[in-house]
């Protein structure tokens, strides 16, 4: 949280160490560039730079603090009081964030003791399965389950958007690997469930579909011979990696039996492209095409859909 000399306070977040420091430091530099001779009426300027995200690194450190930190704080806070016209306070408040910089433990170091986890949200899809020794993200198994158990019916499932902070509370819980029930009655808005499953789609540092693989996936979608088509798709699936691959049988073969119960739940092949479309699969450089590609990207979710027993066949051409 920065609050500036006129009063407005911004509140920056994010669950990405690297990131976090990237703007401390843009902060840092910014604060270093004022005019040595600019006045400010106030002799008591006050920053602050919160690190909010920063609820998991805390949480076990209130028996290795040097000093005690109140139960309720959660965040790491660095003041910093001084005279702005005052050049020796100048110096020393660079001499302060200089400290503070190199006294933070390193990302390795947070992660050796345990108190940073590897996250299942934001972390590369085969890196996920690595950990757990799996294909597919158990966090993806439970969702499917549940949305099968209790969502099949439920009008507009997927397109229809749950709480966001109930989806943010379920994403922290995931991150850190605290056993989950998705029966549990925090949980029991279904679109909490397809949200957060979403979510995790979404931020894939690489998406489901391989950036390597977009153009080709593009070029056979514009394929206009239907078998041809289906074929071309069904040979670019085979070459995803096995994670890629598992997760997205899985995927698809779970979105079809949304799909067949478009009566009730009124989620055609159609729409389910529409949502799931951008989720899955975008070039890893965007261009003035967005449109185009969107059109192209729903096009590929509709036809994997409608073609599933024929693209993911385990019999041989």
């Amino acid at each position: 949280q920065i609050t500036t000399v006129s009063g407005n306070e911004f509140l920056l977040q994010s669950d990405i160490d690297f990131l976090i420091l990237d703007w401390f430091h843009a902060i840092k530099n910014a604060i270093d560039r004022l005019p040595k001779e600019q006045r400010i009426t106030s002799r008591n300027l006050e920053f602050k730079l919160r690190r909010s995200s920063s609820i998991e690194l805390l949480n076990n450190l209130d028996t290795e603090s040097k000093e005690p930190k109140p139960e309720h704080r959660k965040s790491l806070i660095f003041r910093l009081n001084y005279s702005a016209s005052d050049t020796n306070d100048r110096n020393r408040i660079k001499s302060r964030l200089k400290k503070f910089i190199s006294r933070r433990p390193s990302l390795k170091t947070l992660q050796e003791k345990g108190l940073i986890k590897d996250q299942i949200f934001g972390s590369h899809l085969h890196l996920v399965c690595e950990h757990e020794k799996s294909t597919v993200p158990q966090f993806v198994r439970l969702c499917i389950k549940a949305v099968e158990r209790r969502g099949l019916d439920v009008d507009g499932i997927y397109r229809v958007s749950g709480n966001l902070a109930t989806i943010q509370k379920l994403r922290f819980v995931v991150n850190q690997e605290e056993k989950l029930n998705l029966d549990d009655s925090q949980w029991e808005d279904i679109h909490v469930v397809t949200g957060a499953l979403k979510m995790f789609f979404r931020e894939l540092p690489e998406p489901l579909f391989p950036y390597c693989f977009f153009e080709q996936f593009v070029e056979a979608i514009k394929i206009q011979d239907n078998p041809t088509r289906i074929k071309r798709m069904r040979s670019l699936v085979k070459k995803l990696p096995r994670p890629n691959y598992e997760t997205m049988k899985i995927l698809f073969e779970h979105l079809q039996k949304i799909a067949a119960k478009e009566s009730v739940n009124l989620m055609s092949t159609q729409s389910l492209g529409i949502v799931f479309g951008p989720t899955l699969l975008r070039p890893e450089k965007e261009t003035g095409n967005m449109a185009v590609h969107m059109l192209y990207q729903n096009q590929i979710v509709e036809l994997m859909l409608s073609e599933y027993s024929k693209i993911f066949s385990s019999e041989e051409d």
